[in-house]
């Protein structure tokens, strides 16, 4: 796949113009409701379908397929951060109408990150071509301690990212509205919110560890790896605040999510016995997450009904 120079200035531009439409559509805190979130997930869902028919028009269809695979898993697992971003918010009490100023930081830093971890597995693959292996051992490995976990109630107080980070900075305790940094006795301290995009930040890089080898199991295209992961990370904000509210109806989802990594994991793996098929991949994929999904919500419909 040859992909001239304008193209990648072309993902680029389109990425940091829809980056500030969203800045300055969201300029003023204010609650993001449920409706709002509908339309921008909307929104971001519409650019990457339409990025992925301008793959099938450019460079065919094996491509697009490829794009489309690497899109869907990714924003199938954009969904466990979304589980998590929803613990950290709660667990620190984040005001709603600060919670997307800290995604949109968040999900900014998450594009630099991500792009650096897939620069860096790109090289890998091009001087290791068994590295795919690892990755495929890794992704089944993490899948099924995924679907082992047990999550218990979150507790920060002793988080290593968040002791480092108070000791490090000095910080305050108290809440100065959507500030990250305010001037207290003469000098500049970090407000809890800054602290909460710290650990935003850092937790999308762990989950990142995750998807970026499970992307490169269906494209080793470094320009497929980078726009899938973008254009679904872009919507995360949106799909966060769509999803919020309803997280204790998507009880499976966890081990959906862990039977996709534990799937990519082993379509790696199997490489040299029998390339799986772009679309049968999608396929199953799709039907993975949609068997959580419905199961989830016929699980919980009768707690639902009684409350």
């Amino acid at each position: 796949m040859t992909v001239p120079f304008w193209a990648w200035a072309a993902v680029l531009g389109v990425i940091l113009l829809m980056l500030a439409v969203d800045l300055f559509a969201h300029r003023k805190a204010h609650v993001v409701g449920v409706r709002e979130a509908l339309v921008w997930s909307g929104v971001w869902v519409t650019l990457g379908v339409a990025f992925g028919v301008v793959i099938w028009q450019v460079w065919g269809a094996e491509f697009a397929g490829q794009y489309f695979a690497g899109y869907v898993i990714e924003k199938s697992l954009a969904v466990d951060n979304v589980f998590v971003f929803a613990i950290i918010f709660g667990y620190f009490a984040v005001p709603r109408e600060h919670q997307h100023r800290i995604l949109f930081y968040g999900v900014l830093g998450a594009l630099v990150f991500r792009a650096v971890f897939i620069a860096a597995g790109s090289a890998l693959l091009a001087s290791f071509a068994w590295i795919l292996y690892v990755f495929g051992a890794f992704l089944v490995l993490t899948g099924v301690r995924m679907a082992l976990h047990r999550a218990g109630p979150a507790d920060y107080s002793q988080n290593v990212v968040l002791r480092a980070f108070r000791r490090l900075v000095p910080s305050t305790d108290v809440p100065h509205g959507g500030k990250f940094l305010v001037r207290e006795a003469g000098r500049w301290v970090a407000t809890p919110l800054l602290a909460v995009l710290v650990l935003i930040e850092v937790t999308d890089v762990v989950f990142a560890v995750d998807s970026i080898p499970a992307i490169f199991a269906v494209t080793q295209e470094p320009f497929l790896v980078f726009t899938s992961n973008a254009f679904a990370i872009l919507g995360l904000r949106a799909l966060y605040f769509l999803l919020a509210d309803l997280m204790h109806r998507f009880v499976y989802l966890k081990l959906g999510l862990a039977l996709v990594l534990v799937w990519v994991g082993v379509k790696m793996l199997l490489l040299e016995i029998w390339k799986i098929p772009t679309g049968l991949s999608l396929g199953v994929v799709g039907a993975i997450l949609a068997t959580a999904v419905v199961a989830s919500l016929i699980r919980t419909r009768t707690e639902v009904r009684s409350s």
